[in-house]
């Protein structure tokens, strides 16, 4: 492992090796077992750190601690499909016996690559339209999991950039190139919805820097602008960006991220990324234990939240209605 994998690797076990007792660690004489992780993200992605910690603690709380009886692989993917293919190859060389899957293209890429080697998706999305498993109740393929957010999720983005910007006719959707399946069920159900409201879209390919501040800076200069910025791996990797630019020119914008919120974008709803990936350690867990992926049921989100930062709301000139608020898990102040 690189010397910078080396140090993430460590920070990510934050001690845990330590919270096992030396005689405990000394009475373990446990196989050395391997998984994989393939992340679509920078290694320097805080989001997607903070998703790894989540999958680490639900390992270490199942008895599972990295160096003493787990070895664990990464491989950071940002960018195109073909680095990440040439990824997915490296990591199945190395023969883990399960693999957890990131967000969008990693579980394509893998199922590619391997068919027997066990896939545990932390961040499924239309997992039999994009057909990654047979049925959600019997997988029946070496690929099972947890899905992100069902197509529908991105009708209600539409619904909540009325509802808290209601003068909004124009809408830019911030999505990846990369990533058709995803991008265009997502779109279709923004699509349905904007009709209904009278409010017109655009396409902004979340591609590089430059191209994404020329392009939302030429939206913006039309009235009655907002934005909707769908799920995509390219969204956190130019979140800064995008947060400055939806302030720079007042632009109310509805994000599927909460960490866009956290760091001063001004509404989402979506699920708790992080619990999936916990979750998703419990299905390591009993894969490791010798149970096949075809029969482990891929599950839904179990808590979605709604979070609004009425600070930028603040400096939008918004009045969040109280209903929404009402509505809120979160208020940022």
């Amino acid at each position: 492992m690189p010397g910078m994998r080396r140090r993430e690797f460590v920070t990510l076990l934050g001690g845990a090796a330590a919270a096992w007792p030396v005689a405990a660690r000394a009475e373990q004489s446990e196989q050395m077992r391997r998984i994989g992780v393939l992340m679509n993200t920078g290694a320097d992605e805080s989001e997607s750190q903070a998703r790894l910690a989540a999958f680490m603690q639900g390992l270490q709380e199942l008895g599972w601690a990295a160096g003493r009886n787990l070895r664990i692989d990464y491989r950071w993917s940002p960018g195109e499909l073909a680095h990440l293919r040439k990824d997915a190859e490296q990591l199945v060389a190395l023969r883990p016996e399960v693999i957890l899957s990131g967000v969008g293209p990693t579980t394509f890429v893998l199922q590619q690559v391997t068919r027997t080697i066990p896939i545990v998706m932390a961040q499924g999305i239309d997992p039999v339209g994009n057909g990654y498993v047979d049925s959600l109740a019997r997988p029946g393929g070496n690929t099972t999991g947890f899905i992100q957010f069902e197509y529908s999720l991105a009708g209600k983005w539409m619904e909540l950039l009325k509802e808290v910007a209601p003068g909004t006719t124009r809408v830019g959707v911030l999505r990846e190139p990369g990533a058709p399946g995803a991008a265009i069920g997502q779109w279709a159900m923004i699509q349905a919805v904007a009709q209904s409201v009278g409010a017109e879209l655009k396409p902004i390919e979340l591609r590089d820097p430059n191209e994404i501040e020329r392009t939302v800076t030429a939206f913006a200069r039309s009235p009655n602008a907002g934005l909707i910025v769908v799920v995509s791996a390219a969204s956190l990797i130019h979140r800064d960006l995008i947060i400055t630019l939806a302030a720079r020119h007042r632009l109310p914008a509805v994000y599927a991220y909460r960490v866009f919120v956290t760091h001063g974008g001004l509404i989402t709803y979506g699920p708790d990324i992080a619990s999936q990936y916990r979750r998703a350690a419990a299905y390591v867990d009993r894969i490791l234990k010798g149970e096949n992926p075809a029969d482990l049921p891929v599950q839904a989100p179990t808590k979605y939240e709604l979070v609004i930062n009425l600070k930028t709301a603040r400096a939008l000139g918004l009045d969040v209605p109280p209903s929404l608020l009402a509505r809120a898990d979160e208020v940022i102040e």
